[in-house]
């Protein structure tokens, strides 16, 4: 049987016994393209992700999709539900096939409540994703597209091994999904990226897209920044 205590978020939970929490989660396997979770969905079950990866997105009030984000192995969603007993805000999708580790909302608060550990993870997660939120909701506000897409990029990056001080975004995301994520058309996306590569900002492999100054790409946001405001 599987176990809590391969999930990272409870690796260091030592004022926890995990065995007496194990008997009472829901161990699923989901394929690529499914729907885990959908808006205003009643449920209130929170997802481990054990493999595979999801992507959150949320709609308008219009029908237009904005992503927020993808997350990988490791990583959970569903908490602000099993907190506040409100409908879904977002929809989740698999990305790829995952294995996902269900825990119902009870279950879940009766957990935090008994492990300061994991109560103070939880805080620190949703600080985080308040943060990360207002930084997005402030370069919408602010910021054009070409200096959202760079902010994006930055985010999306990691560094480049062995060619430090390149980042690069692997896999690299197809146009319509960029556009998701910063707002606009995909044919916006095209010819900001052509801009980027014309300017040296961005090298493109076959599995990767190269962010090969990010340095100019902070400083161009910031002084985008400084302008606006």
């Amino acid at each position: 049987m599987q176990s809590l205590a391969g999930i990272p978020f409870f690796k260091d939970a030592i004022d926890l016994d995990l065995k007496l929490f194990d008997r009472r989660c829901l161990w699923r396997r989901v394929e690529e393209g499914q729907i885990l979770v959908d808006f205003e969905d009643p449920s209130s079950d929170v997802y481990f992700l054990a493999s595979g990866d999801v992507r959150i997105q949320i709609r308008t009030p219009g029908g237009k999709e904005v992503i927020l984000a993808d997350m990988r192995g490791g990583e959970f969603f569903g908490e602000l539900s099993a907190i506040d007993g409100t409908p879904r805000s977002a929809n989740v999708t698999a990305l790829t096939r995952a294995e996902i580790c269900v825990i119902g909302a009870g279950v879940f608060r009766e957990m935090l409540a008994a492990s300061s550990i994991l109560s103070g993870k939880v805080m620190k997660l949703l600080a985080a994703r308040v943060r990360d939120l207002n930084n997005r909701l402030l370069e919408h506000t602010v910021l054009d597209i070409r200096h959202r897409l760079y902010a994006e990029l930055l985010r999306l990056s990691v560094p480049r091994p062995n060619a430090a001080p390149a980042r690069v975004v692997s896999p690299p995301p197809v146009h319509h999904v960029l556009g998701a994520r910063v707002g606009c058309r995909r044919e916006q996306i095209t010819r900001e990226l052509g801009a980027m590569s014309a300017d040296g900002l961005l090298d493109r492999t076959r599995g990767a897209l190269v962010l090969t100054d990010p340095e100019t790409l902070r400083q161009r946001i910031a002084h985008a920044m400084r302008e606006a405001g």
